[in-house]
């Protein structure tokens, strides 16, 4: 059942290219086989730009993490959607659902408005799932959840922090979690879900998006502070209550164990 007491989903997304897409789009008439069209694509990305990532366009979300979070900003839950199978078209009807069930709660990403959730609409788009309250077109534009600077629906932090483009945050969320005193990339970084897939290492990409998720959630704490919204003590007390969450499922989750280890409290300067 949705608690009614889940107001905030912070979430992101792990990807992998989909290879039948791109073979059939990138080189038509070739008959490249999934796996050497993601090759090759990568290939020519990093000689045009030094950066082999393939566009979303051609992108599938095969990890999906949520942070449930409670009215008082509290820490509720961390799920990973279709866990056990990392199916494309189930991550994307649970997410889409589960937005709709828990009552279209404020989602909070890194970057989201760029990658996450244009993602999530074109896999809509692709799979056939119907998302009218997301587009919600009857509504004036500002007050539709997908506007752009619709916060009160999506608050990107990545927006946030950078004014909505105004500047350039070199570092991204990993170094505005180190700021805070929180383990930011470890072992594995955005770069390497694409081979870790095809290494078969499902459960370590699943781990490093809870990972980014939880870095996500102290972010966004630390920016309700800047606002005004809680004071430093409250801060303080909401990162403990969720250190406390992580230490009691860290004995049945690796990734939580390694994030644990990593952890560092931040010091203040006064």
């Amino acid at each position: 059942m949705a608690s009614s007491d889940t107001r905030t989903f912070v979430f992101d997304i792990e990807s992998v290219a989909d290879g039948d897409l791109v073979s059939r789009l990138r080189y038509p008439g070739e008959g490249l086989a999934a796996e050497p069209a993601i090759a090759r694509y990568r290939a020519e990305l990093m000689q045009e730009n030094g950066k082999d990532f393939i566009p979303y366009t051609f992108q599938l979300p095969i990890s999906l993490v949520i942070a449930k979070v409670a009215k008082d900003l509290s820490l509720q839950d961390l799920i990973v959607l279709d866990e056990k199978h990392s199916r494309p078209h189930e991550i994307t009807r649970l997410f889409w659902d589960g937005w709709r069930k828990y009552q279209r709660p404020k989602l909070i990403s890194f970057n989201g408005r760029g990658f996450d959730m244009p993602l999530l609409e074109l896999c809509a788009f692709r799979y056939g799932v119907a998302i009218p309250d997301w587009f919600a077109e009857d509504a004036r534009n500002f007050d539709q959840p997908r506007y752009r600077y619709n916060t009160a629906a999506h608050f990107d932090l990545y927006e946030w922090l950078t004014n909505s483009g105004a500047s350039r945050f070199a570092g991204g969320l990993s170094l505005a979690a180190n700021l805070i005193g929180k383990p930011g990339k470890m072992e594995v970084a955005g770069h390497m879900v694409q081979d870790l897939w095809d290494a078969g290492k499902k459960a370590e990409i699943h781990d490093y998006c809870r990972g980014d998720v939880l870095d996500t959630y102290f972010v966004f704490l630390r920016s309700r502070l800047l606002a005004g919204d809680i004071d430093l003590k409250r801060e303080q007390a909401l990162i403990e209550h969720a250190r406390g969450w992580i230490e009691a499922k860290a004995a049945d989750c690796p990734g939580l164990t390694r994030y644990l280890a990593a952890w560092g409290d931040w010091k203040s300067p006064y």
